[in-house]
């Protein structure tokens, strides 16, 4: 999976409409797998019963996140995959999108360039395999409304030339995100691998639950827990529930944004 190349806050209800273009690595645009084809993974999850929905493996779909949050209200379950997310879909009235909806001349070139290199590759990598000076496209969201319910959620088409079947941390609660009331929401993303294995935006929620961290205070922990213990790259953005806003990264940049208890917006890189 890859980090952000756009992070904004959005009220729960505006989560469905999450971006899907072709410079994003989410939807339309997504990265290729080993054989040319598109599989995409994405969750939501809401703070105030820790309700969620997640779909992994999916293609044919044009805005994952919002079979994600069917999932999450329609069903009795926290996750489907591959063809049983398909058929929930088909279930639930959501046409399929024709294949070629999703393929761009872009997404058909790093899949070739990463063939050639006989190696998987985040979104947009550089030439140079050890450059910081990367973009990334996987999208991710969290809010906080005015009731201080929080709610996150994440949408990406993994990482170029990855395994059939390679499901990264997106649509994984207490990795990709995370959401609670008492504490945060979080939306995380990177090498997948990593942040699974860290478990990392759960472990951002439980500085704020067991060390009365705010959200700045604990992403600086948590970003510090990842590199410690897994090299982990990638980055974060937190709200916490006072509304306080927060972001750490390990790469070089991450284009994101917030706007912060209803003040002006930010966009860093």
């Amino acid at each position: 999976m890859a980090v952000p190349e756009h992070w904004i806050t959005l009220k729960m209800i505006e989560l469905r409409s999450v971006i899907s273009r072709p410079v994003f690595n989410a939807g339309c645009g997504s990265v290729l797998n080993e054989n040319g084809k598109v599989e995409m993974d994405a969750a939501i999850m809401d703070g105030r019963d820790l309700t969620a929905g997640a779909v992994a493996a999916v293609n044919n779909i044009a805005n994952p996140v919002q079979l994600a949050r069917l999932v999450m209200t329609e069903s009795e379950h926290v996750m489907l995959i591959s063809d049983g997310a398909m058929h929930f879909a088909e279930h639930c009235g959501i046409k399929p999108a024709p294949e070629k909806y999703f393929y761009t001349p872009d997404r058909v070139a790093q899949l070739e360039e990463a063939r050639r290199r006989h190696k998987i590759m985040l979104d947009h990598d550089d030439a140079d395999e050890d450059s910081e000076d990367q973009k990334y496209g996987t999208i991710g969201a969290i809010a906080r409304d005015q009731q201080g319910n929080l709610a996150a959620a994440t949408s990406t088409g993994g990482i170029v030339n990855k395994r059939m079947g390679r499901i990264g941390d997106s649509p994984i609660v207490g990795a990709g995100l995370y959401a609670d009331n008492e504490t945060c929401a979080v939306s995380a993303t990177g090498y997948g691998e990593e942040f699974m294995r860290s478990v990392i935006s759960k472990t951002i929620s439980d500085f704020i639950y067991m060390k009365g961290m705010n959200a700045e205070e604990a992403t600086k922990a948590g970003i510090e827990y990842l590199t410690r213990k897994v090299k982990g790259r990638g980055g974060v953005i937190v709200i916490d529930k006072d509304g306080n806003c927060a972001s750490g990264l390990t790469t070089k940049k991450m284009i994101h944004g917030w706007i912060e208890q209803g003040g002006k917006a930010v966009v860093r890189f």
